[in-house]
């Protein structure tokens, strides 16, 4: 039985890839680097490794990687203080399912991105808990901020879903024996998701999909 959906957080819940792709590309450009879409889709979104490596294998050391690194960050921030939409049928999914399942965020995200782009969205109230990239050691696609989450909500693996919008995600699901919904978008949605439990077209849908698990 479903007890807890583990909901990640860029892509699924709110439209903020693209603003960390391009803070990622503004940074690399100063230094001759081309981020290329497809290299940060690959890389980031499918590997879940940093965009720096490519500065690294082009010998640039390691002062002026955290150099960059500060910067792109406070780009992205500046990015997302703009405003940060939340993705279509998302609230109306959340509505739904609030209080029939323990609802938890799993994320990637910094802590100061993840409140800076929820100071308005008004989706937090939804949830139980939520993990940002602080609150484990390694990020997906290792399964160890999946399995912290189902921990944390004292469930076992097999008593949640997890929702993904990446193939790294999917792949840390997998790797967490836990069942995921995959709900690509734009920038993910070439990815491979063949090992997802089911792959659905958006929040309305999944929603669906859990309800009716519910009902069994």
């Amino acid at each position: 039985m479903i007890k807890a959906i583990l909901w990640d957080n860029d892509g699924v819940l709110v439209d903020t890839e693209k603003l960390y792709f391009q803070a990622s590309r503004e940074v690399l450009s100063e230094i001759g680097i081309d981020l290329t879409s497809e290299l940060f889709i690959e890389i980031s979104l499918r590997q879940g490794r940093s965009i720096f490596e490519i500065a690294s294998a082009q010998g640039v050391v390691p002062d002026d990687i955290e150099r960059l690194h500060t910067k792109r960050n406070l780009r992205h921030s500046e990015l997302l203080r703009n405003g940060v939409p939340i993705l279509d049928g998302v609230q109306e999914a959340l509505g739904r399912l609030q209080g029939k399942v323990i609802m938890g965020i799993v994320t990637s995200c910094r802590k100061e991105h993840f409140d800076i782009i929820h100071a308005g969205t008004g989706l937090l109230p939804f949830f139980d808990f939520v993990l940002t990239r602080e609150d484990y050691e390694r990020s997906k696609p290792n399964p160890e901020p999946f399995l912290t989450a189902a921990a944390q909500a004292g469930i076992g693996p097999e008593e949640c879903i997890i929702v993904e919008d990446s193939a790294r995600g999917l792949a840390a699901a997998n790797a967490a024996g836990i069942r995921c919904i995959a709900v690509p978008n734009p920038l993910t949605e070439s990815s491979d998701f063949s090992r997802a439990y089911r792959v659905v077209n958006g929040a309305r849908e999944m929603a669906d999909i859990v309800l009716d698990l519910l009902e069994r």
